[in-house]
Protein backbone atom coordinates (compact mmCIF):
# COMPACT_ATOMS: atom_id res chain seq x y z
CA UNK A 1 0.00 0.00 0.00
CA UNK A 2 1.09 4.11 -0.47
CA UNK A 3 2.53 5.16 2.79
CA UNK A 4 -0.11 7.45 5.00
CA UNK A 5 0.86 10.52 6.53
CA UNK A 6 -0.51 12.65 8.99
CA UNK A 7 -1.71 15.48 6.49
CA UNK A 8 -1.08 15.97 2.47
CA UNK A 9 1.68 18.73 1.16
CA UNK A 10 -0.26 20.87 -0.96
CA UNK A 11 2.35 19.56 -4.42
CA UNK A 12 1.02 16.10 -3.32
CA UNK A 13 -3.12 17.65 -3.33
CA UNK A 14 -2.15 19.49 -6.58
CA UNK A 15 -0.30 16.06 -8.47
CA UNK A 16 -3.33 14.11 -7.14
CA UNK A 17 -5.62 16.15 -8.98
CA UNK A 18 -3.66 16.13 -12.23
CA UNK A 19 -3.54 12.60 -11.77
CA UNK A 20 -7.35 12.44 -11.77
CA UNK A 21 -7.34 14.65 -14.97
CA UNK A 22 -4.81 12.49 -16.81
CA UNK A 23 -6.62 9.14 -15.91
CA UNK A 24 -10.19 11.12 -17.06
CA UNK A 25 -8.21 12.08 -20.10
CA UNK A 26 -7.71 8.99 -20.97
CA UNK A 27 -10.77 7.45 -20.45
CA UNK A 28 -10.53 5.27 -17.58
CA UNK A 29 -12.64 4.48 -14.53
CA UNK A 30 -10.83 4.02 -10.83
CA UNK A 31 -11.47 0.24 -11.15
CA UNK A 32 -9.41 -0.02 -14.30
CA UNK A 33 -6.54 2.06 -13.07
CA UNK A 34 -6.65 -0.19 -10.37
CA UNK A 35 -6.63 -2.78 -12.26
CA UNK A 36 -3.55 -1.82 -13.73
CA UNK A 37 -1.98 -1.72 -10.24
CA UNK A 38 -3.23 -4.65 -9.01
CA UNK A 39 -5.00 -2.70 -6.41
CA UNK A 40 -7.95 -2.25 -4.63
CA UNK A 41 -10.22 1.04 -6.44
CA UNK A 42 -9.72 2.69 -3.38
CA UNK A 43 -5.89 3.12 -3.45
CA UNK A 44 -6.42 4.82 -6.92
CA UNK A 45 -9.52 6.94 -4.94
CA UNK A 46 -6.68 7.69 -2.16
CA UNK A 47 -4.09 8.42 -4.11
CA UNK A 48 -5.92 11.18 -6.55
CA UNK A 49 -7.16 12.88 -3.05
CA UNK A 50 -3.87 13.01 -1.69
CA UNK A 51 -4.60 10.74 1.44
CA UNK A 52 -1.94 8.77 0.55
CA UNK A 53 1.86 9.63 -0.77
CA UNK A 54 2.40 8.70 -4.35
CA UNK A 55 4.73 5.81 -4.68
CA UNK A 56 6.86 5.89 -7.23
CA UNK A 57 6.40 3.16 -9.07
CA UNK A 58 2.46 2.82 -9.18
CA UNK A 59 3.10 6.44 -10.66
CA UNK A 60 5.14 5.50 -13.48
CA UNK A 61 2.48 2.50 -14.54
CA UNK A 62 -0.49 4.50 -14.39
CA UNK A 63 1.69 7.61 -16.40
CA UNK A 64 2.01 5.33 -19.19
CA UNK A 65 -1.01 3.54 -18.77
CA UNK A 66 -2.60 7.05 -19.30
CA UNK A 67 -0.41 7.72 -22.35
CA UNK A 68 1.67 10.40 -21.17
CA UNK A 69 5.17 10.75 -22.95
CA UNK A 70 8.23 9.86 -21.77
CA UNK A 71 9.41 13.19 -21.26
CA UNK A 72 6.26 14.84 -19.24
CA UNK A 73 5.96 11.62 -17.15
CA UNK A 74 9.70 11.95 -16.06
CA UNK A 75 9.09 15.49 -14.91
CA UNK A 76 5.77 14.37 -13.15
CA UNK A 77 7.88 12.13 -10.75
CA UNK A 78 10.19 14.76 -10.32
CA UNK A 79 7.61 16.67 -8.79
CA UNK A 80 6.00 13.74 -6.87
CA UNK A 81 9.56 13.40 -5.31
CA UNK A 82 9.87 16.46 -4.69
CA UNK A 83 5.70 16.52 -3.12
CA UNK A 84 6.73 13.41 -1.19
CA UNK A 85 9.24 15.08 0.91
CA UNK A 86 8.22 16.04 4.06
CA UNK A 87 7.15 19.71 4.98
CA UNK A 88 9.16 21.98 7.17
CA UNK A 89 6.36 21.98 9.55
CA UNK A 90 6.49 18.11 10.18
CA UNK A 91 9.47 18.86 12.30
CA UNK A 92 6.83 20.15 15.21
CA UNK A 93 4.97 16.66 14.57
CA UNK A 94 5.27 16.13 18.34
CA UNK A 95 2.71 19.11 18.97
CA UNK A 96 1.24 19.70 15.47
CA UNK A 97 -2.52 17.93 15.08
CA UNK A 98 -3.05 16.73 11.68
CA UNK A 99 -6.21 18.63 10.68
CA UNK A 100 -3.71 21.96 11.35
CA UNK A 101 -0.53 20.55 9.15
CA UNK A 102 -2.57 21.08 6.19
CA UNK A 103 -3.40 24.36 7.30
CA UNK A 104 0.55 25.70 7.57
CA UNK A 105 1.08 23.61 3.65
CA UNK A 106 -1.80 25.96 2.69
CA UNK A 107 -1.02 29.02 4.11
CA UNK A 108 2.70 28.50 2.71
CA UNK A 109 1.45 27.66 -0.98
CA UNK A 110 -1.40 30.84 -1.00
CA UNK A 111 -1.52 33.82 -2.75
CA UNK A 112 -3.62 35.36 -1.04
CA UNK A 113 -5.17 34.73 2.80
CA UNK A 114 -7.60 36.50 4.07
CA UNK A 115 -8.71 35.82 7.54
CA UNK A 116 -11.50 37.12 10.54
CA UNK A 117 -10.26 37.28 13.84
CA UNK A 118 -12.93 37.70 16.72
CA UNK A 119 -10.67 36.62 20.09
CA UNK A 120 -6.69 37.26 19.22
CA UNK A 121 -4.39 39.08 16.94
CA UNK A 122 -3.69 36.28 14.43
CA UNK A 123 -0.82 34.01 14.25
CA UNK A 124 1.11 35.76 11.30
CA UNK A 125 1.07 38.43 13.58
CA UNK A 126 1.76 37.51 16.60
CA UNK A 127 4.53 38.48 18.69
CA UNK A 128 6.52 35.85 21.12
CA UNK A 129 5.38 36.79 24.36
CA UNK A 130 1.54 37.58 23.26
CA UNK A 131 1.62 33.91 21.09
CA UNK A 132 3.20 32.90 24.72
CA UNK A 133 0.18 34.51 26.64
CA UNK A 134 -2.34 33.02 24.18
CA UNK A 135 -1.01 29.30 24.54
CA UNK A 136 -0.64 29.70 28.66
CA UNK A 137 -4.32 30.44 28.81
CA UNK A 138 -5.06 26.56 27.45
CA UNK A 139 -6.40 27.95 23.77
CA UNK A 140 -4.08 25.01 21.97
CA UNK A 141 -5.59 22.88 24.58
CA UNK A 142 -1.75 22.49 25.93
CA UNK A 143 -0.31 24.03 28.95
CA UNK A 144 3.17 22.09 29.84
CA UNK A 145 5.82 24.74 29.38
CA UNK A 146 7.97 22.67 27.07
CA UNK A 147 4.85 22.32 25.01
CA UNK A 148 3.88 25.79 25.00
CA UNK A 149 7.42 26.67 24.05
CA UNK A 150 7.18 24.36 21.29
CA UNK A 151 4.23 25.84 19.85
CA UNK A 152 5.52 29.11 20.21
CA UNK A 153 8.36 28.09 18.13
CA UNK A 154 6.14 26.87 15.29
CA UNK A 155 3.72 29.95 15.31
CA UNK A 156 7.32 32.25 14.72
CA UNK A 157 8.75 30.10 12.12
CA UNK A 158 5.17 29.95 10.11
CA UNK A 159 5.85 34.06 9.89
CA UNK A 160 8.80 33.78 7.68
CA UNK A 161 6.54 33.54 4.64
CA UNK A 162 5.90 37.41 5.34
CA UNK A 163 9.13 38.40 4.28
CA UNK A 164 9.76 35.93 1.53
CA UNK A 165 9.99 37.29 -1.99
CA UNK A 166 7.16 35.77 -3.17
CA UNK A 167 4.69 36.49 0.32
CA UNK A 168 1.37 36.04 -0.21
CA UNK A 169 -1.17 39.40 0.47
CA UNK A 170 -2.55 38.74 3.58
CA UNK A 171 -5.33 40.82 4.78
CA UNK A 172 -7.20 40.89 7.98
CA UNK A 173 -10.30 41.63 9.49
CA UNK A 174 -9.47 41.86 13.14
CA UNK A 175 -12.63 42.30 16.06
CA UNK A 176 -11.66 45.48 18.15
CA UNK A 177 -12.19 42.35 20.61
CA UNK A 178 -8.51 41.49 20.05
CA UNK A 179 -7.25 44.54 20.91
CA UNK A 180 -8.94 45.14 24.42
CA UNK A 181 -8.14 41.37 25.53
CA UNK A 182 -5.09 41.71 27.71
CA UNK A 183 -2.67 38.63 26.84
CA UNK A 184 0.55 38.99 28.96
CA UNK A 185 -0.15 42.37 30.55
CA UNK A 186 0.53 46.30 29.54
CA UNK A 187 4.11 45.44 28.05
CA UNK A 188 3.45 42.44 26.02
CA UNK A 189 -0.21 44.11 24.76
CA UNK A 190 2.42 47.47 23.35
CA UNK A 191 5.02 45.47 22.02
CA UNK A 192 2.01 43.23 20.42
CA UNK A 193 0.38 46.74 19.01
CA UNK A 194 4.02 47.97 17.60
CA UNK A 195 4.40 44.33 15.88
CA UNK A 196 0.73 45.31 13.91
CA UNK A 197 1.72 48.66 12.83
CA UNK A 198 4.81 47.48 11.65
CA UNK A 199 3.52 44.99 9.19
CA UNK A 200 0.41 47.29 7.86
CA UNK A 201 3.88 49.19 6.48
CA UNK A 202 4.09 46.39 4.48
CA UNK A 203 3.09 46.28 0.93
CA UNK A 204 1.02 43.01 1.10
CA UNK A 205 -0.15 43.44 4.20
CA UNK A 206 -3.91 44.78 5.26
CA UNK A 207 -5.24 44.90 8.19
CA UNK A 208 -9.11 46.19 9.04
CA UNK A 209 -10.30 46.70 12.43
CA UNK A 210 -14.20 45.74 13.20
CA UNK A 211 -15.05 48.65 15.98
CA UNK A 212 -17.95 47.56 19.09
CA UNK A 213 -19.38 50.98 17.81
CA UNK A 214 -19.18 49.44 13.91
CA UNK A 215 -22.21 47.06 15.56
CA UNK A 216 -22.66 43.73 14.79
CA UNK A 217 -21.41 41.81 11.06
CA UNK A 218 -22.07 38.67 9.13
CA UNK A 219 -19.06 37.09 10.74
CA UNK A 220 -19.67 37.33 14.29
CA UNK A 221 -20.36 33.49 14.12
CA UNK A 222 -16.65 33.09 14.24
CA UNK A 223 -13.14 32.82 12.81
CA UNK A 224 -12.13 31.78 8.91
CA UNK A 225 -9.38 31.93 6.79
CA UNK A 226 -10.01 32.00 3.16
CA UNK A 227 -6.91 30.66 1.04
CA UNK A 228 -6.62 31.61 -2.87
CA UNK A 229 -3.71 29.92 -4.87
CA UNK A 230 -1.98 30.67 -8.11
CA UNK A 231 -2.04 26.93 -9.41
CA UNK A 232 -5.02 26.16 -10.89
CA UNK A 233 -5.48 23.58 -10.21
CA UNK A 234 -5.98 24.32 -6.43
CA UNK A 235 -9.60 25.87 -6.11
CA UNK A 236 -10.01 28.79 -3.15
CA UNK A 237 -10.69 26.79 0.24
CA UNK A 238 -12.04 28.16 3.51
CA UNK A 239 -10.45 26.64 7.12
CA UNK A 240 -13.04 26.92 9.83
CA UNK A 241 -11.93 26.27 13.10
CA UNK A 242 -13.41 24.96 15.87
CA UNK A 243 -11.85 23.77 19.65
CA UNK A 244 -10.79 19.88 18.61
CA UNK A 245 -10.63 20.19 14.78
CA UNK A 246 -11.24 21.85 11.87
CA UNK A 247 -12.72 21.90 8.30
CA UNK A 248 -11.67 22.30 4.82
CA UNK A 249 -13.84 23.67 2.71
CA UNK A 250 -13.93 23.87 -1.01
CA UNK A 251 -17.33 23.29 -2.69
CA UNK A 252 -18.04 26.62 -4.95
CA UNK A 253 -21.55 27.31 -2.81
CA UNK A 254 -19.92 27.32 0.69
CA UNK A 255 -17.23 29.76 -0.49
CA UNK A 256 -18.68 31.99 -1.98
CA UNK A 257 -20.44 32.37 1.30
CA UNK A 258 -17.90 32.66 3.24
CA UNK A 259 -16.08 35.46 0.61
CA UNK A 260 -19.11 37.11 0.57
CA UNK A 261 -18.88 37.85 4.08
CA UNK A 262 -15.35 38.36 4.04
CA UNK A 263 -16.09 41.24 1.67
CA UNK A 264 -18.93 42.75 3.87
CA UNK A 265 -17.32 42.95 6.94
CA UNK A 266 -14.11 44.53 4.86
CA UNK A 267 -16.56 47.36 3.73
CA UNK A 268 -17.92 47.62 7.62
CA UNK A 269 -14.91 47.55 8.75
CA UNK A 270 -12.52 50.59 9.63
CA UNK A 271 -10.30 51.34 6.51
CA UNK A 272 -6.67 50.58 6.58
CA UNK A 273 -5.81 54.34 7.95
CA UNK A 274 -8.10 54.57 10.37
CA UNK A 275 -7.15 51.34 11.37
CA UNK A 276 -3.68 52.56 12.09
CA UNK A 277 -5.32 55.64 13.77
CA UNK A 278 -7.29 52.82 16.13
CA UNK A 279 -4.05 50.80 16.96
CA UNK A 280 -2.42 53.75 18.19
CA UNK A 281 -5.09 55.50 20.11
CA UNK A 282 -5.54 51.87 21.88
CA UNK A 283 -1.41 51.85 22.67
CA UNK A 284 -1.79 55.20 24.52
CA UNK A 285 -4.27 54.29 26.62
CA UNK A 286 -2.10 51.16 27.70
Amino acid sequence: MSEPRSAPTVGQVVLGRRLQDLRERAGLKREEAARILRVAPATVRRMELAEVALKIPYLQLLLKSYGVADEEAEGFVMLAEEANKPGWWQRFHDILPGWFSMYVSLEGAASLIRSYEPHFVPGLLQTEEYARGVMRSGAVGQTRPEEIERYVALRMERQSLLSREDAPRLWVVMDETALRRPVGGPEVMREQIDKLLEAVELPHVTLQIASFAAGPHPGTYGPFVLFRFAMPELPDMVYSEYLTGAVYLDARNEVATHLEVMDRMAAQAATAHRTKEILRDVRKEL
